[in-house]
């Protein structure tokens, strides 16, 4: 099918507007999207009106150091189409990381784009694979859906709810009376990136913002800006993240934004370097105070002092508002899962100042349940529960309660190599004594073997994270596809009494719980443990509960996933000659040429295989190797469709080519995702660079990279479509 549009690059200087009149008269009054962009910088755009825009660009001093423009043309565009096609490559321009995007990200409104019907997705990917094929682009749109700088970019489309809440801290900025606005948000009401884009929005120079997109809520907000860069100038401004893993992570987004820097990034101890103008805290609910600090208790009496408190009556929150003309603080009661944290009643104390402005998020944007789910959680994990019993069903959110945890453990690897990110996640229940000797494994129940996380910060991210089981505190203000819960023994349920049960010695988390006398504290703290943990996965959560009785009282909630329920794949049958089920099965082992002749080889086989699948269209071959175990285990039977045509950019292809002999199948054909550059000549477009990309959790895998002559013999046998 030929393609429903048209990148066309162009040098961007004073020639631009007589190339656009001679060569695209049909579209100077139609709407177009624009890519402007030089080795390190970018500027995305949309208009109906493009020699009015490029030139306006051209007199635009920051924009004068662009040197190309590449036009996006389609006969399907209208304005709520470019709207969307514009939105969406600034968000993943902006997360794939070739380049520092110069937008402001303002008017990237979600009431604006119709984004949930997805009307111009697939136009959207297409053209995501022709930039990739440009070269403008780097990674898969899968790829980055799952990188920290996609989830916390500040190019996001904001919810009405949001909005609010941004035009509160706006208002409460220029309120000379007001100090705090206190923003409650349970967990994935999206506090982060509501803290973060408000941290670009005050760094980004007014000058970026294109007023004429706008509606009417949008120049209240730019009002709002603009006022409070009138009265500050430019703000000393700090973001708190007290949780170091994830203060981590947050600081390298913020070193690949531009306008941003990873030093703005602090933990609260580093509040008392200087004062600020405004300080935003994220995950407000973990600042801390003198109780249970372990190896911090020294650093808290040092800044304490400095700052002129008494560090046995002080928190963190004291040096938060000592040290900054305003703040902001996003926090959520039920995330405050220790002693060491600010105890409750110091927020409620703060609410009650006049100078406390408060604003409450309610939407929920990570877990795909939804409100049902949240108010499951909350409402199931509560003493006297009021929850009707009857198993939760959702079409949107995959939630499920195990039997057998070596079953849990394989169907979150399985789905962690089709989706990515998806982990294993235990309660504090097991002593760590894999830390200092890693042959030593730390939580067994049954035959089960696990061992906790190797890495203490953004674990998460870490290349053997699959393979081992983190905690609360390795996983707080984390995003993931899917959760693998093990509720440890410390957490049980009484039937007489309809309550919970905590047994304290079997709670390993020392600082989590000494100093704690009353049990129901220390039960409060273990439930929301739990709660949190469980409102981590995006697409689905799996539970596996170490105590009966709590078993017995969650069956009542979450539909049992029994081995015997669990798809299994029928046995595969292969025989020597065709029927009318079955497809080509080659071995490439045997391939001593090329891939044509191996079809005309005698020991070619046939893999019956139901569901009407055309062999002339379809084949089969064994994989081998670790090279794409991410997606595609070593020595799995793989369903390909052969290749017809079309862009490849972004797929998985079985290739074949005299320029390398792939390490696995030790000979010239890989199975890789495919990436090409292209370069324009007289003749047409050319292959400048052919990129044959691993999916590997084995580090030692790297890309096949063809270039120029090498590129000529390279032939695209076929598409991965399964694992058979």
């Amino acid at each position: 099918m030929p393609k429903q549009f048209q990148v066309i690059p162009y040098q961007f200087d004073s020639q631009l507007e007589y190339t656009l009149f001679q060569q695209h008269r049909d579209y100077l009054s139609w709407p177009i999207v624009y890519f402007l962009h030089n080795k390190k910088e970018a500027y995305v755009g949309e208009t109906t009106d493009v020699v009015t825009r490029m030139k306006a660009h051209l007199k635009t001093e920051k924009k004068q150091d662009l040197k190309s423009v590449s036009l996006i043309l389609s006969d399907l565009f209208n304005k709520s189409a470019t709207l969307d096609v514009e939105s969406n490559l600034i968000r993943y321009i902006a997360a794939d990381g070739q380049f520092n995007l110069l937008n402001g990200n303002l008017g990237i409104s979600d009431h604006k784009f119709y984004q949930q019907k997805e009307v111009y997705w697939e136009l959207f990917r297409d053209i995501w694979s022709e930039l990739r094929s440009l070269g403008i682009a780097r990674h898969s749109l899968e790829h980055i859906d799952n990188s920290d700088l996609f989830k916390y970019s500040p190019y996001k489309s904001l919810s009405r709810e949001q909005t609010n809440g941004l035009k509160l801290i706006l208002n409460c900025l220029l309120d000379d009376q007001a100090k705090i606005s206190l923003i409650h948000g349970g967990a994935g009401t999206g506090k982060s990136i509501l803290a973060i884009f408000l941290f670009k929005l005050l760094k980004t120079d007014l000058k970026d913002f294109n007023q004429a997109d706008f509606d009417e809520s949008d120049e209240e907000v730019f009002q709002l800006v603009e006022s409070v860069r009138q009265k500050y100038g430019d703000l000393e401004m700090g973001l708190v993240i007290p949780m170091r893993s994830f203060r981590k992570t947050i600081s390298n987004v913020f070193k690949n934004i531009k306008g941003l820097s990873s030093k703005m990034v602090i933990g609260p101890a580093e509040v008392a370097k200087r004062k600020y103008d405004l300080l935003i805290v994220d995950e407000g609910h973990r600042l801390r105070r003198w109780k249970n600090l372990a190896a911090y208790y020294g650093t808290f009496r040092k800044v304490s002092q400095q700052l002129g408190f008494d560090e046995l009556t002080c928190s963190e929150l004291d040096w938060i508002e000592l040290q900054s003309d305003r703040s902001i603080i996003f926090y959520d009661e039920f995330q405050s899962i220790k002693p060491s944290d600010v105890d409750a009643q110091r927020f409620i104390d703060l609410q009650l100042k006049s100078s406390t402005r408060i604003e409450r998020l309610r939407s929920q944007f990570r877990v795909r349940g939804g409100a049902p789910y949240m108010d499951l959680i909350y409402g199931v994990f509560t003493d006297n529960t009021t929850v009707t019993p009857k198993p939760f069903e959702s079409i949107h959110y995959d939630f499920k309660l195990f039997d057998d945890l070596d079953l849990m453990v394989e169907t979150i690897k399985r789905k962690d190599a089709q989706d990515g990110l998806c982990r294993m996640v235990a309660g504090f229940a097991w002593e760590w004594i894999s830390k200092n000797d890693r042959t030593l494994k730390d939580i067994i129940i049954g035959e089960s073997q696990l061992q906790w996380n190797s890495v203490e910060v953004d674990w998460v991210n870490s290349a053997n994270a699959i393979n081992e089981v983190g905690c609360i505190h390795t996983t707080q203000g984390y995003d993931l596809n899917y959760t693998g819960l093990i509720i440890g023994p410390e957490l049980d349920y009484d039937f007489n009494t309809k309550s919970f049960v905590v047994y304290k010695d079997k709670y390993k988390d020392k600082n989590g719980k000494i100093s704690i006398t009353d049990p129901t504290i220390l039960k409060n703290y273990i439930l929301n443990i739990y709660r949190t943990i469980l409102f981590r996965g995006i697409q689905g959560t799996y539970v596996y509960v170490c105590n009966d009785n709590l078993r017995v009282y969650l069956s009542q909630f979450i539909r049992l996933q029994q081995a015997q329920d669990v798809e299994q794949k029928d046995e595969l049958v292969i025989s020597d000659d065709p029927s009318d089920n079955s497809i080509p099965f080659y071995d490439l082992a045997v391939a001593a040429g090329s891939f044509s002749e191996l079809q005309q080889h005698g020991s070619v086989k046939y893999i019956q295989l139901n569901g009407g699948y055309d062999p002339q269209r379809y084949f089969a071959c064994t994989v081998v190797g670790e090279s794409m175990n991410k997606v595609i285990p070593n020595g799995s039977i793989c369903l390909f469709e052969r290749y017809q045509g079309g862009s490849r950019n972004g797929l998985i292809c079985l290739v074949e080519s005299s320029s390398f002999e792939d390490r696995d199948f030790g000979a010239n054909y890989t199975i890789k995702e495919y990436s090409s550059k292209k370069t324009i000549t007289d003749e047409g477009w050319q292959h400048q660079e052919i990129i044959l990309l691993p999916k590997s959790t084995d580090d030692s895998y790297s890309p096949i990279v063809l270039k120029d002559e090498e590129t000529v013999d390279l032939q695209v046998i076929g598409v991965f479509k399964m694992v058979l």
